[in-house]
């Protein structure tokens, strides 16, 4: 597991997107995925989670809620 929030919203979206059209995926050749879709979405979601804790997007570290580890 790895907090960044660009990769794991590609999962969360994986996620979403299997388990809303979990019906007609059955249908398909790709009803192998049905069997990760759960984990698939947790794993974006905490994904996300941690890439915001991290402030990092797609591996670039970003400054949008400042540190507790200030120049003093």
């Amino acid at each position: 597991m790895y907090g960044d929030c660009g990769h794991g919203m590609i999962f969360l979206a994986m996620g979403v997107i299997l388990c809303l059209f979990e019906e007609k995926i059955k249908t398909t050749s790709m009803k192998g995925l049905l069997m990760a879709r759960y984990f698939l979405l947790m794993m974006g979601f905490f994904a996300v989670f941690q890439g915001l804790i991290y402030n990092e997007f797609f591996a670039v570290p970003n400054n949008w809620f400042g540190t507790c580890y200030g120049n003093e």
